[in-house]
Order: C-alpha cells, then structure tokens, then sequence
C-alpha cells in the first residue's frame, strides 16, 4: 500500500511514519525537508511547499496513492488546495482536525465521535470545524474519500504538556512558584505519539474509515495538579503549585488564555468505542509517569533543549504578584 503524509516529521505524526515502515507500507513523505527529526529509513521524500501550487504539482509528479494524509492542514483555504491536489490521485484523504474541535465546554461526557462541534473560544479550533464542514461536504456532493481524525492532546519525547514548557520546569527546579489554572482538578487525557500511531495506521487504506471520524486517545485520566506532579517527579523536584482563574490568566497573556479557555479548562473524557471497533487491537499502553520519564530524559541529555521564555516567565512572576494582593488572608494571621 502506497501514502503519502503531508508532513510526517511532527510530534504526533513521526511515530505514525515509523509504524507505517514497520507495517511494510511503502511511505512517501512532502515536505521542505526541514525537520530535526530523521526520516526513518525506507521512507521517500518528495521535497515541495504543499503551500505552493507549483512546487507542490512538482513533488508530486504522476504519483497516485492508496492514502493521503495531511498532518499540516489549519484553515478552509488548505483544504481548497488538497481537493484541488488530490481529486483522483488518492483513494482516502486523512484529515488531521483536533479534539479541541468538540463543544467546549462539554455538555456531557464522555465525548463520542457524535459530540457536537463548537468552540466559541479558540480559533484554531474554528478554523479545524470549517476544515471538516468542507471535507463532509466534497464526500457527500462529489465522493471525495475522506476520513477525519481528532487527536486530542498527543506529546512525544520533545513535548512538556503544560504552557510553558521547560519554562514551568525550571521554576519547579528553582523553587518558584507555577501556575494551574482553575483548582487544578479538571480532568485530562494525555496520548503518548506511539499509542496513538496504534490506533491510526490500521486506519489508512481500510475502506471502511471512508466517510468516518474517529478520536484516538489514551483512556487514562489524570487531573492538572497530577499532571504538573508527575512531570515535577521526573524531573526530580517538587511542584510549588498556585492556582489561578483561567480567565485571570487570559487577561494577562490572550495566547496562554486561548488555549485554556478553548480546551484545556475544562474536563475532557474521551469514549473511544470506535477505535476499538475499527482496529480491534488497539490499546494506549503507555502511562503519562513513564512518558514524563521519558520527555524529562530528552530535555536533561542537552542543555541547549533546556530553553526558558524569559517573556513568560515573567508574565508568570506578575500573575503571581497579582494574586498575592488580591489572595485572601489566612484566618488567624
């Protein structure tokens, strides 16, 4: 079987490439042949700009494929593009839109496949809703083959999960103070890259993932406070935790804010009964105490991946301040 991956250097998307090679598929890659991460060997690489009609004809030449899967498709306008690509050349189209994409905050949980999609918070996610609007719309007018995945909040080695990366690390390793937002007891699924390939490679060529969505997670839950508990462990220090509004923290910084207000304030349950239907052998076997090991081994084996935001850093030591005048004062004091 033939793919292509539109990018496939990510960190969610490398371990699917690795899979695929090891499953005897026979992998193409596009990309600008800029990633750190190597190409794994056998894998082909089309060098093209999928941004630039002509460089991306080029790559392609007269390449046609039994799948093709876009890791790097954010808007509309992208999807425009690949229909215009990739209309007769492929016998699947995989769009990669978000869990971020589902209702927030959830009217109920868990979520399904079947969740409404809405998300008056965060634009990425907007954006990802109208991606999938244009895609249901070619397959049921024209018969475009496609298949929408929804990763939620997939991390590999490279990837701390919390806003700030290395930056909330080192104030763990500093003894400063971090900040979690709300009462750090919202629930969340964390999916290490491997568990995750598990659950999306059988997908490729299967005809019946054709018109389909699925989420692929992990089924463990783990709250904030235990996330930043976990990654404190690891990392060998103790996590001096504060608790802030979300909203107090969106005031203060709109990017950091978008992401909390848009996704990760709220709990996310996921029931992945379908994945499990579609490949039955799929189970996420990787628990976040073993990928914190693993992430935090990454970071310490070079100094220079150990990069602090000096910006954010300080944004956080303002949040901070602003919450000591503002905190109410212990009875008794």
């Amino acid at each position: 079987m033939k793919i292509l991956f539109i990018g496939g250097t990510g960190i969610i998307s490398s371990a699917s490439t690795q899979l695929a090679v090891e499953r005897g598929l026979d992998v193409y890659l596009l990309n600008r042949g800029q990633s750190s991460r190597a190409v794994p060997q056998g894998v082909q690489v089309l060098h093209g700009d999928v941004r630039d009609p002509e460089s991306l004809r080029t790559a392609l030449g007269d390449h046609t494929f039994d799948a093709v899967v876009n890791w790097v498709a954010f808007t509309p306008e992208h999807i425009e593009a690949d229909l215009s690509a990739f209309r007769g050349r492929t016998r699947q189209y995989v769009f990669i839109s978000s869990a971020s994409a589902y209702q927030t905050p959830p009217a109920s949980l868990p979520v399904v496949e079947s969740t409404p999609l809405s998300n008056p918070f965060w634009q990425y996610s907007r954006d990802k809703i109208a991606c999938e609007d244009r895609l249901t719309r070619a397959y049921r007018e024209e018969g475009f083959p496609i298949t929408i995945v929804r990763p939620s909040h997939t991390y590999d080695r490279t990837l701390l999960p919390m806003d700030g990366g290395y930056t909330v690390v080192n104030r763990m390793r500093q003894g400063k103070r971090v900040i979690v937002h709300g009462d750090g007891t919202s629930l969340w699924v964390l999916t290490h890259h491997q568990d995750f390939a598990r659950g999306f490679v059988p997908l490729l060529g299967n005809p019946h993932a054709l018109g389909e969505v699925f989420h692929i997670t992990s089924d463990e839950l783990l709250s904030w406070n235990q996330i930043f508990e976990t990654v404190a462990q690891a990392a060998g220090t103790q996590a001096n935790i504060v608790h802030l509004p979300s909203d107090m923290i969106a005031a203060a910084d709109p990017r950091w804010g978008a992401g909390l207000l848009g996704d990760k304030s709220h709990s996310m349950i996921f029931d992945n009964s379908k994945i499990k239907r579609f490949v039955p052998d799929f189970r996420a076997t990787i628990p976040f105490f073993q990928g914190a090991q693993e992430i935090m081994a990454w970071y310490d084996a070079d100094p220079a991946r150990q990069v602090v935001n000096a910006a954010l850093d300080q944004t956080m030591d303002e949040l901070l301040a602003a919450y000591d005048r503002i905190a109410p004062t212990p009875a008794g004091s």
